[in-house]
């Protein structure tokens, strides 16, 4: 395990630069859209620094994923049990529901069965070299698993029973995806804090980065929504929330919530979305 902290940007250029320079070898991928809203393969399609056609071509090999993939039906759930025999990595968004066998998550039909999502689960993750739980309803339950959890929804780690390593966000931003899996790629597993999270990118409170800190520790806070001040009496949760959302923003750095004027709603973190309600205080 690598015991050097880097910054994200440090890592992908990095590993960019190995890659153009033909001293790795791209890695394959299986992506499992599993319970949830597809968010984060929609939020890393939006990424950049790599782009998105540079992340597929250059970076990964994606083998199968639910939406993106070129083959359908059957021929694509043969890509998955071929990649199964392939060193490969796998990374999972949405929780995994268990109950009544899975059905209400349904990926594909094989041989005139039902595949489920728990079940292609438990197929990779015995042979990936790495997992990853992508976005909080894989790492965590996040709203699958929100109460009162008809479907039975879990994280992936403890319906797998063993570490995975979580990206979590809802949806995980896609520097946060793009730079763990160039470090898997480039150096192996990152120095992981207690929850099984990439350091360089959850070592730091929200909090600790935000553009409204000053207003905190002068003790000035906004009254409404729209104020510029400290959003923390608003129900900010940003100084018990771990990323780094100040700092790499939203839609290539172009903004972050609490730069929009609303508070951090911690989605980023165990327990979202039960234990941080209520998102706003008025």
């Amino acid at each position: 395990m690598s015991k050097k902290r880097k910054c994200p940007k440090e890592v992908l250029d990095l590993t960019l630069d190995k890659i153009r320079n033909n001293r790795l070898e791209k890695v394959n991928l299986i992506w499992i859209e599993a319970c949830g809203c597809a968010g984060d393969i929609i939020a890393l399609l939006d990424g950049n620094n790599p782009d998105m056609p540079y992340f597929f071509s250059e970076m990964v090999n994606m083998t199968y994923n639910n939406s993106l993939m070129g083959s359908e039906g059957q021929k694509a759930f043969e890509k998955f049990l071929e990649t199964l025999d392939t060193e490969f990595i796998l990374a999972v968004e949405g929780a995994v529901t268990v109950r009544d066998n899975g059905i209400y998550d349904i990926i594909a039909e094989y041989n005139g069965k039902s595949i489920s999502g728990a079940e292609a689960i438990t197929l990779a993750s015995g042979k990936a070299k790495y997992i990853l739980a992508i976005g909080t309803c894989a790492a965590y339950g996040g709203i699958s698993a929100a109460k009162p959890n008809p479907s039975m929804s879990m994280s992936l780690q403890e319906f797998l029973g063993k570490e995975v390593i979580r990206v979590p966000g809802c949806p995980a931003n896609p520097q946060w995806i793009t730079s763990t899996i160039a470090h898997l790629i480039s150096y192996g597993i990152p120095e992981l804090d207690s929850e099984g999270r990439p350091k360089f990118l959850y070592g730091e409170t929200i909090h600790t980065n935000c553009e409204r800190r000053s207003y905190f520790d002068r003790q000035i806070f906004a009254e409404k929504l729209g104020d510029k001040e400290c959003m923390y009496r608003l129900g900010c949760k940003g100084p018990i929330t771990r990323a780094d959302c100040p700092i790499v923003r939203w839609d290539d750095g172009v903004n972050w919530p609490v730069g929009a004027n609303t508070p951090c709603i911690g989605c980023a973190s165990k327990g979202f979305p039960d234990e941080n309600e209520s998102f706003i205080k008025l």
